[in-house]
């Protein structure tokens, strides 16, 4: 999978590169941009699987690019990846086309796990980035894609609880983190995780986030 690491701190961005090399077997190559702009011109020489935009550079920034690279080659995956959980850059980060939004205190399993992820057509969030709350999406309009959480009724195979954990499954959140967050054990969750799956007919909980965007 080819990655376009988008940053303007050098060291972060090359760490990333290394990490994300030496840690996927092969999996993952990388390049690194400074801006915006450079990241445009990388992707006219070469179109990467998925980019992983900071949000805040000179030049260019994220929300900018975002919308620049999404205008040219509206099948790149965007990813921003940043140190800000601002409700403001969030609802413009997503609005310019971007399919998720983690924040840099991410671990690099958790970073690596989302990327797969959007590569198979989900949305992601940080933990610490929840799209639904406070109407964070209400700034999008009636025609983002792939649907506005906003105004989610829920998914009438389910019940209440099956939905608001499916809700929370989809923003990224491990069992463990959803039993903290509706005081549940976390066997509750992961067996309120088999029925979702069961009653969905879905296979894992990619396929779940990839489910719930979808049809929200």
């Amino acid at each position: 999978m080819k990655l376009l690491i988008v940053d303007d701190d050098g060291l972060i961005r090359d760490s990333l590169k290394i990490l994300f090399e030496s840690s996927s077997n092969g999996e993952f190559s990388a390049r690194v941009a400074e801006n915006g702009l450079v990241a445009l011109e990388l992707c006219r020489e070469e179109l990467p699987d998925i980019v992983l935009m900071d949000i805040r550079m000179p030049v260019c920034d994220g929300v900018e690019a975002t919308k620049k690279i999404k205008t040219e080659f509206p099948d790149v995956k965007i990813i921003i990846l940043t140190t800000f959980a601002d409700d403001g850059y969030i609802a413009s980060a997503i609005n310019a086309g971007a399919e998720g939004y983690l924040l840099k205190s991410t671990s690099a399993d958790g970073i690596i796990e989302r990327i797969r992820a959007v590569e198979k057509g989900a949305m992601v969030f940080d933990k610490g980035v929840n799209p639904i709350a406070s109407g964070r999406f209400s700034a999008l309009g009636g025609n983002e894609k792939p649907g506005n959480p906003a105004h989610f009724s829920g998914f009438s195979e389910l019940t209440v609880r099956e939905n608001e954990i499916l809700s929370l499954v989809a923003t990224g959140l491990s069992n463990n983190e959803i039993a903290g967050k509706l005081f549940l054990s976390q066997g509750t969750v992961r067996n309120s995780v088999s029925v979702i799956l069961e009653k969905l007919n879905l296979r894992d909980r990619t396929q779940l986030a990839v489910y719930y965007w979808r049809n929200v």
